[in-house]
């Protein structure tokens, strides 16, 4: 479905929702980057219990720390954002269960230009190797630059169903069930403990010879976005197993199969951080400096907090009414946009890398789907 709004104030919006797929020419690579040129989009909510007796900007500002406080009040008022269909004023005060809508030029960060290549195709189930740093489904700020949303954009593969998870820094191995009942089939054997993951990773130092059982209770921190190993008889943190086996070594970094019998958060990262041999470029683990990332966060999350409040502060009903579209080339600039006229969102700095961690096999009753190993993995 297509929505078009704004048209009054001489723009031609057109909204996207869900149901707008992704398309190839969605997509602008520049200097071994995938961007997403913006568009606009419609997120919905319900209003939570907490968030009643708010005005609808207060709730925003409060909520959404993102943008600052004077494009809340722009948004509202231009009917950018909405309560249950309907433009209200900056005043309203939000109702428990209402409907609240924000129609927002939407700025994905972008991620390495790297293929999605297809490994297996088949009637019910589709493999592919996923690139490390983008994610596999629409989630936080990213929707189109996904695995999911690279597969239908470039092939047509709809609708996908991820049987795994891989963090977005991770490579490797990436299972999709094409129906439903195989995606339901496939979590039954996992949640009964019938199928054998394996990953490899690049650690610091000579890693033993003899294979390592690390049990150590996983406490995932959403706070500081990490996990920590405690102890097995902590009360602390959810029980957690993974092997490792050496596979080669140079005295300096090791190469390790590791297979997870558990899965946690983070539970192969912070289990080798616990052994002693953290992933070789895994800043997360390999520092003992913990960031908050409350306060600085990820790339993706300061861009918009370090957003310029100078661009919509003096709006006036003048800018309003005067939202004409200009282009640089590549986009559509939307002037009350906090993140405009850049491909990325403000503060994203694009410099990072993917961990040396891999997907290499998944394995269960009749079945088994296997992915290359990387460069990294190959000592010369």
């Amino acid at each position: 479905m297509k929505r078009k709004r704004e048209e009054k104030e001489g723009m031609d919006i057109v909204w996207q929702t869900p149901a707008n797929p992704p398309h190839p020419q969605d997509y602008i690579f520049q200097n071994g980057i995938r961007f997403v040129k913006p568009y606009y989009f419609e997120f919905i909510a319900h209003v939570k219990n907490r968030w009643a007796g708010k005005t609808i900007v207060d709730l925003f500002a409060e909520e959404f720390k993102g943008r600052p406080y004077e494009y809340y009040v722009s948004a509202v008022k231009c009917g950018r954002i909405q309560v249950d269909g309907e433009m209200v004023p900056v005043s309203y005060i939000v109702k428990s269960s209402q409907k609240i809508s924000h129609f927002l030029h939407r700025h994905e960060p972008p991620v390495m230009a790297c293929d999605v290549p297809i490994l297996r195709k088949e009637p019910d189930v589709l493999t592919v190797c996923k690139p490390a740093s983008v994610p596999v489904h629409p989630c936080g700020q990213y929707r189109k630059n996904t695995v999911v949303g690279i597969l239908q954009a470039e092939h047509g593969l709809a609708p996908l169903f991820p049987v795994h998870r891989l963090d977005r820094l991770v490579s490797g191995l990436l299972i999709l069930a094409r129906n439903g009942s195989k995606a339901d089939n496939f979590r039954q054997q996992i949640e009964a403990g019938l199928v054998r993951k394996q990953y490899i990773a690049k650690v610091v130092g000579e890693f033993p010879e003899d294979e390592l059982i690390v049990d150590a209770n996983v406490d995932y921190n959403a706070r500081e976005g990490r996990s920590t190993a405690e102890v097995k008889d902590s009360a602390k943190g959810k029980t957690a197993s993974t092997k490792f086996t050496r596979i080669s070594s140079t005295g300096t970094q090791s190469v390790v199969l590791c297979e997870p019998i558990t899965g946690r958060t983070h539970q192969i990262r912070v289990h080798l951080q616990y052994s002693g041999h953290p992933i070789a470029n895994d800043m997360l683990y390999i520092s003992e400096k913990i960031v908050d990332r409350s306060i600085k966060g990820s790339s993706a999350d300061r861009s918009a907090r370090t957003s310029d409040a100078s661009l919509i502060s003096n709006f006036d009903e003048k800018v309003l009414n005067e939202c004409e579209e200009n282009s640089n080339g590549d986009f559509s600039i939307d002037p009350m946009c906090t993140n405009c006229p850049n491909l990325a969102p403000k503060g994203y700095d694009g410099d990072e890398e993917g961990l040396w961690l891999h997907c290499i096999r998944y394995s269960g009753p009749g079945w088994m789907y296997e992915c290359p190993y990387p460069d990294w993995a190959k000592f010369s």
